[in-house]
């Protein structure tokens, strides 16, 4: 048989395989959800459209926000999950439904302390800064601090409860029928097709960023951004959720982030940003109040001229940094400048030596700014480091609507039974633009929703 993409069809008289539970993407939410199945007792099937799982989740710096965990405690740090219900409120102007995001708060910790208890993974929480949005120093990550060792932690896991995971098939076909889901179809890197039915299906397949018509049809705004999300993420689950009747909402919200090193395109984390440094445009001036977030960074970045900026820190601030992988790799590749003296540092840039000067002068240490901003009372030393910097887009944050256990929800408010979304599949706690977005709410969502899936299913 052929299979068009992100078509529905009624179901095949007989399939090539039947498994359970069927996962639909082997990212972090994909593979939460088959541990949290099989721990169920469930027989799973992950598929994979990449070679290797990987996805949203080994780009980011796989930091997942949770209130209350062992980790928190050891640290000192006391935190709730009303707290962090409220910071996911504040940040997206009331405009997520409070249910979704209590259900987020209160089950994020169990999740870290399952992850952690049960599966060896060692989570610990960055403490020394904070993330824009948060009250509590809640971002919980692997040592290195990047997406790729949550996947290949999480991989490890699944592999060792046993739980297949087969690459390279992409899901092209629901078929649907009767008001329930009874399987798919996958196309094979050689053009074949197999059919697979299952009994349960969780879509863990991420959002649309990889959709240039979708993107452009609802979040015109960075239509123009860098895309650094993964390449698969095409939009199966909207696609499919216009033809079965599900309900979804906030299809214009978006993670975006405005410190990517440009050319290099190599995330530099936001704490270069939230211990001290600024951003300049190519005139060597601020132009906007970073603290908001690196979310809405990326439009800020997008409007200046060229669509790039300068993200300007010091030593001290770099030492920080260093925990990150990716702003190792940076470092390794020349991205980021480093000199003695600002003048010294403009010339690496190619910015005004002047105008630098004077921006960073005039920085009001221990006081707030004309933009807003708060900074704390230490400034800026030598030696001084910078990188050029661009806007980009890093995921869609709308998508189908979900019950309290994960369950995708009809346009008339029903529930299709055996259908489950999690991650960027699902509608996310960001609000419905891009400033809505808390640190790690892609992340968040994923753990949660991936977790709930699974033992749902």
């Amino acid at each position: 048989m052929t299979a068009r993409t992100s078509e529905v069809a009624a179901p095949p008289a007989a399939f090539d395989l039947e498994v359970e539970t069927l996962i639909i993407g082997a990212g972090a939410c994909g593979l939460i959800a088959a541990l949290s199945a099989r721990e169920a007792g469930q027989d799973v099937l992950v598929i994979e459209a990449d070679a290797v799982p990987s996805g949203s989740t080994a780009l980011s710096a796989g930091l997942i926000p949770a209130a209350g965990t062992r980790q928190q405690r050891e640290a000192g740090i006391v935190d709730s999950a009303a707290c962090f219900a409220a910071d996911i409120q504040a940040k997206a102007h009331d405009e997520n439904e409070q249910r979704l995001v209590d259900l987020m708060a209160r089950n994020a910790a169990p999740v870290i302390d399952w992850l952690t208890e049960t599966h060896g993974l060692p989570f610990s929480v960055v403490d020394d800064f904070d993330y824009p949005g948060h009250t509590n120093r809640r971002m919980h990550g692997l040592p290195t601090r990047s997406g790729a060792e949550l996947v290949d932690a999480l991989r490890s896991a699944a592999e060792r409860m046993g739980i297949d995971i087969i690459c390279e098939r992409r899901a092209q076909t629901l078929f649907f029928a009767d008001g329930k889901v009874h399987g798919i179809a996958a196309r094979r890197p050689d053009g074949g097709v197999e059919t697979i039915g299952c009994a349960r299906l969780i879509l863990a397949c991420n959002g649309f960023g990889g959709n240039r018509a979708l993107v452009d049809r609802h979040m015109p705004e960075i239509a123009e951004g860098l895309w650094f999300g993964h390449d698969g993420n095409r939009g199966e689950a909207v696609l499919w959720a216009d033809q079965i009747g599900a309900q979804t909402t906030h299809l214009g919200a978006f993670q975006g982030h405005g410190n990517v090193a440009h050319p290099h395109g190599i995330l530099i984390t936001w704490a270069t940003i939230t211990a001290g440094g600024v951003q300049v445009n190519r005139d060597g001036q601020r132009f906007w109040n970073e603290a908001q977030g690196y979310s809405e960074a990326a439009r800020a970045v997008l409007a200046q001229p060229g669509a790039e900026a300068f993200v300007i820190f010091d030593a001290r601030i770099a030492a920080i940094a260093r925990q990150f992988e990716d702003f190792k790799r940076a470092e390794a590749q020349g991205a980021v400048k480093s000199a003695d003296t600002l003048e010294a540092l403009a010339l690496a840039l190619d910015l005004p030596p002047d105008r630098l000067s004077a921006t960073i002068a005039a920085i009001p240490h221990g006081g707030t700014d004309s933009f807003g901003r708060r900074f704390g009372p230490d400034g800026l030393r030598p030696p001084y480091c910078g990188v050029r910097v661009t806007g980009a887009l890093f995921h869609t944050q709308g998508g189908l609507c979900v019950d309290d256990s994960a369950r995708v929800m009809t346009q008339d408010g029903q529930i299709i039974a055996n259908l489950f979304a999690g991650g960027g599949a699902a509608c996310g706690v960001s609000g419905s633009g891009d400033s809505g977005y808390l640190s790690g709410n892609g992340l968040l969502t994923a753990a949660v929703l991936g977790r709930i899936a699974g033992q749902g299913a």
